[in-house]
Parts: structure tokens; sequence; C-alpha cells
């Protein structure tokens, strides 16, 4: 009795999709994630393509978790950064007269 598996038909319909949102979702966000913009290299949508095609899909699935989750981390990173970026001090010299 042969076994069918799933994960072949899982994957490709998974990459398609990726390749849909790379498409037309991405560029109106701006092509990149956080975890790009902070550390370089894939971005993460790349990054979960890459992965269904180099692993099982639980292990792509598994890793793909880990990867959004370093990249919500690299979000708040950036989103600190820029606000400490964009605080400012008005500082009034003493020599003004009031």
């Amino acid at each position: 009795m042969d076994i069918i598996s799933f994960e072949p038909l899982a994957k490709t319909m998974a990459i398609e999709s990726i390749n849909a949102y790379q498409k037309y979702i991405s560029p109106s966000k701006g092509f990149s994630c956080s975890h790009r913009l902070l550390h370089g290299g894939d971005s993460c949508s790349n990054y979960v393509k890459r992965m269904l095609s180099e692993q099982k899909l639980h292990q792509a699935l598994q890793s793909s978790i880990k990867r959004f989750q370093y990249c919500g981390a690299a979000s708040r990173t950036l989103t600190s950064s820029k606000a400490r970026a964009n605080f400012g001090c008005i500082v009034i010299p003493c020599c003004l007269p009031l």
C-alpha cells in the first residue's frame, strides 16, 4: 500500500503564496522586513522560501516561527532606536532675555 504525502504540494503552495505576497503586498509596505533592515541578509519571506526548499515541512515551519519571533524583536529594536533618535531637547541659552 502506497502512502501519499501531501508535503510536496503543501510546500509548493506555501512557496507560491509567498511569491504572490512578494509581488503584490510587499511592495506596498516597503519591500523589507525589520530583521533584514537590522541584520541584513534575507528578508523573512525569502528566508521562509529557502527553508521550505531545504528542509522538511515541519522543520521549515519551526524555523519560520523562530525567524518571525526574531523579526518581531528586530522591529521593537528599530522602533525604540527611532524613538530615541527623534527625541530631542530644546536648550534655551541662559543669555536670552525671557
